[in-house]
Order: C-alpha cells, then sequence, then structure tokens
C-alpha cells in the first residue's frame, strides 16, 4: 500500500520547491472519491480535510501542510473547511 506523506515544510523549503508558483486549486466543503494517475504534491493554503485511501486508514491534513499523494492511489475525500492549494502534478 502506498502512503500518503504529510509534512510540515519550512518558507525556505516551499520557496526552494518553487511552490509559490504552481498553479491553485479551490473546492468548497464536499465529500467525492478520487484516483491519482500520477504523483501529487499540494501545499493547502486554507482549508481541512480528510482523505480515506480504498482499504487504508484516515489521513487529515489542513492549512499549512505539504502533502504528497502516490499515483495510483483511489481514496475518498471529505473537505470539512473550503480549501485553496499550490499543487504540482507528476
Amino acid at each position: 500500500m502506498k502512503n500518503i506523506i504529510v509534512e510540515k515544510l519550512s518558507q525556505e523549503e516551499l520557496k526552494n520547491r518553487g511552490v509559490y508558483d504552481w498553479p491553485v486549486w479551490e473546492k468548497e466543503a464536499s465529500e467525492f472519491p478520487w484516483s491519482y494517475d500520477s504523483k501529487e504534491q499540494c501545499y493547502l493554503l486554507e482549508g481541512k480535510v480528510k482523505v480515506v485511501p480504498d482499504g487504508g486508514e484516515p489521513v487529515e491534513f489542513g492549512e499549512g501542510d505539504f502533502v504528497t499523494f502516490p499515483a495510483g492511489l483511489n481514496c475518498r475525500w471529505k473537505i470539512y473547511r473550503d480549501v485553496r492549494k499550490h499543487y504540482k502534478l507528476g
């Protein structure tokens, strides 16, 4: 089972990775299934989320978290507070 990784990165590390130049995705509070065809990295500017991988343990994250989703992950997103995030695929 591939794991979702949640990290706290320094502002310096975020800048070094170019996170603030990545596109922004926004979504209101909701619940929906999702599949990752490729790896995704994201940095939450706002929001609170629980992601439940198929057959796995729930992972919660929110504002200020840097999250990596592995390619091939099938899961269910539950957005508790509206999300704004920078993201990069691949």
